[in-house]
């Protein structure tokens, strides 16, 4: 049985998971994972240059053999060896492992711009089918290039680009040049979002509106009105 003084004296790592997920991903071997583990094992108890020898024993593999995958674990970035001076000038080396975090980061925001890189394919694919449908018949080369330079070159939002196809598809303007005007006034207007256009949409209406109400009550015939309260109004009405 485990004695417990032992196993508390004995003091625990903690790895993360994200290391442990992806230790392939950042070009280790299952050996340089433990070796890697190993050197923080050390360095959890205040040693930050173990003996490769004493590693050697845990691992029950030849001190060459760890002398080697730690050069290793150096050249792929995964640690460093770091030579400082102590406070009476006397230099010491001792391993940095954070260089493994970095490594990690790079490739998570790699992985996320893939996905973000992904996205926009799918996204973009469903747009060009969106308009096939709308038009009712596949797009020329011409107008997938068209809209591949909103994209990529005017960079106007796919979900702004679904917009103007739905204004042209309301007004029965299957043109694409149609739909070039009102995202170019929808940027002049640094309009970007679909909340924005919702916004200048009830600006519009509410504008056609007054100037509705505003041309018919031009268009009233004017009523004179009759003031009883006035006597010489009361005396020509007398003698009517």
């Amino acid at each position: 049985m485990l004695d417990l003084e032992a196993f508390l004296r004995a003091k625990q790592i903690t790895v993360s998971n994200l290391l442990l997920a992806n230790y392939k991903k950042i070009g280790l071997t299952d050996q340089e994972l433990v070796l890697f583990l190993q050197l923080l094992s050390f360095q959890e108890v205040g040693e930050d240059f173990p003996d490769l020898t004493l590693i050697g024993i845990r691992m029950q593999e030849e001190s060459s053999t760890i002398y080697h995958g730690v050069q290793s674990l150096i050249s792929k970035k995964i640690i460093q060896l770091n030579t400082t001076k102590d406070q009476e000038g006397k230099t010491f080396d001792q391993y940095d492992l954070t260089p493994v975090y970095h490594k990690l980061s790079q490739l998570l925001e790699s992985e996320k711009k893939q996905d973000q890189k992904m996205g926009i394919q799918n996204k973009t694919k469903d747009l060009y089918q969106l308009f096939e449908k709308e038009f009712g018949r596949p797009l020329s080369p011409i107008e997938l290039e068209t809209i591949g330079m909103w994209i990529e070159e005017d960079k106007y939002g796919i979900e702004l680009i679904r917009l103007a196809l739905r204004e042209a598809v309301l007004n029965q303007a299957y043109s694409l040049k149609y739909m070039d005007r009102i995202l170019l006034a929808w940027e002049r207007k640094n309009i970007k979002t679909k909340e924005q256009v919702m916004q200048d949409q009830k600006k519009r209406k509410r504008q056609m509106l007054e100037q509705e109400i505003t041309q018919s009550t031009k268009e009233l015939p004017t009523v004179p009105l009759f003031n009883w309260l006035d006597p010489k109004n009361q005396k020509e009405k007398d003698a009517e």
